[in-house]
């Protein structure tokens, strides 16, 4: 089948590559001319696991190429709209200007038959608003939301846990059906679970499974708090009740909370559309979700002043990490970069190392000193924080570090460390709802 994929950042790279890959003959479209030179050359603009290596093999079968013309997806059954959904600046909601611009791009190059497949994050009732503009087209408009983890983004796409589509009722909806299992033939035939709902159910099933994640990410974060002044190990606590199959252990790891490019806006999102339709009550808790994550990093600095003896002033500080997750160099809204500013400003010496994160950060952050590695930047430190849970950080050797630091204070901001180790080779360790 013949694909087109508008909007070629994080998400439409990976999908346009994966299409092709699962067989299908893809063209990737996005207006930024630079992208679309790095993609046709077969190099991501951003750091994926597995991304180059999938862009090298399927643009060498000539089934997949990139453009800045969308006059090319003329021709093409499907088409996937993979652009932002950026937060509006100066509020919660989500900005939808790509995603108009996207749809209103393609309309007058869909044929009778095709089916414009929406995967952006949107708020409820946007598929609805845009299958308006789509009557009299010939198209139908499909809802199938991605569910991509950063760092497993092609393993996601090529195997992913389930589908969702959101089609019309009646003829159209069934016809657009037939379409998308085409497509996703491959997945649906390792058995992956398969969901078919209404546009509006779609549309929620993204932001619910976030807003989920982020409420138990919080809760975890709050029982830390709770730890902190009863003494408790919030490590101990979050086994013993993960071993309840009700709850489960995953996503119970306390420490600087959640950032990155989706769970911060989209919860914010959801709360504003939910204040639009009049039911902001029903998600009200959600704020005091954002309200623990973000208190988590003016924690941690209070953490770093402590063992301080009360002062960061002059204090020179290794912050291991800048991504807001390992295996990725995305770095927005990154608990690590916060703290790591916030401490810059409060009067330390800030030296920020990423495996591959450190050009986005110096872009976000040009104020703060960067290092290639973590010896680089531990050399001389009063305070070494782990910041971002890569695996090289985990696995460090406190002995080793010890030779390089001036004073040996391990904050460990992710709770992955080994406390006893560290205690063992003379490291004061401390960490977010740990005694």
């Amino acid at each position: 089948m013949r694909i087109s994929v508008i909007g070629c950042g994080y998400l439409g790279a990976v999908h346009a590559a994966a299409m092709t890959k699962l067989g299908h003959d893809v063209v990737g479209v996005d207006v930024d001319a630079a992208k679309v030179a790095a993609l046709s050359a077969g190099r991501a603009p951003f750091y994926e696991p597995g991304l180059t290596e999938l862009l090298t093999e399927t643009l060498a079968s000539g089934q997949l190429r990139f453009t800045t013309d969308i006059a090319e997806i003329k021709g093409a059954r499907v088409h996937f709209v993979c652009v932002g959904t950026p937060q509006k600046r100066g509020e919660f909601a989500a900005d939808l200007t790509y995603v108009d611009a996207a749809f209103a791009g393609a309309l007058p190059h869909l044929s009778d038959g095709d089916v414009l497949v929406g995967k952006s994050t949107v708020p409820v009732g946007t598929a609805e608003r845009l299958a308006v503009n789509l009557q009299g087209s010939g198209a139908t408009l499909a809802w199938n939301p991605e569910f991509l983890r950063e760092g497993l983004a092609v393993q996601d796409t090529l195997h992913p846990n389930r589908l969702v589509y959101g089609v019309p009722s009646g003829v159209p909806g069934a016809r657009a059906k037939v379409v998308l299992n085409e497509v996703f033939a491959a997945p649906l035939a390792e058995g992956v679970p398969l969901v078919v709902t209404d546009y509006a159910t779609a549309e929620l099933v993204k932001v619910a499974a976030n807003s989920f994640l982020a409420t138990k990410i919080s809760f975890i974060n709050a029982m830390a708090e709770l730890c902190e002044a009863t003494g408790a190990d919030v490590t101990g606590l979050a086994e013993a009740i993960g071993y309840d199959e009700r709850i489960g252990r995953k996503f119970l790891n306390a420490g600087l909370g959640f950032g990155g490019g989706c769970l911060p806006k989209d919860i914010r999102a959801f709360m504003a559309r939910a204040g639009e339709l009049g039911v902001d009550q029903a998600l009200s808790f959600l704020r005091e979700v954002d309200s623990i994550n973000m208190r988590r990093r003016v924690r941690m600095v209070d953490l770093a002043r402590e063992v301080c003896n009360g002062s960061i002033v002059g204090r020179r500080i290794a912050v291991l990490g800048a991504a807001f997750k390992p295996d990725s160099d995305d770095v927005r809204d990154s608990p690590a970069l916060s703290v790591a500013a916030q401490m810059q400003l409060q009067g330390a010496h800030v030296v920020v190392t990423d495996p591959q994160a450190i050009e986005n950060a110096r872009l976000k952050w040009p104020d703060l000193t960067f290092a290639k590695t973590a010896e680089e930047a531990a050399t001389g430190a009063d305070v070494v924080l782990l910041a971002t849970e890569w695996a090289e950080y985990r696995e460090l050797d406190p002995i080793r570090l010890a030779a390089v630091v001036r004073e040996k204070r391990i904050l460990d901001g992710r709770n992955v460390l080994d406390p006893e180790a560290w205690r063992v080779a003379g490291w004061t360790y401390r960490a977010l709802g740990r005694r």
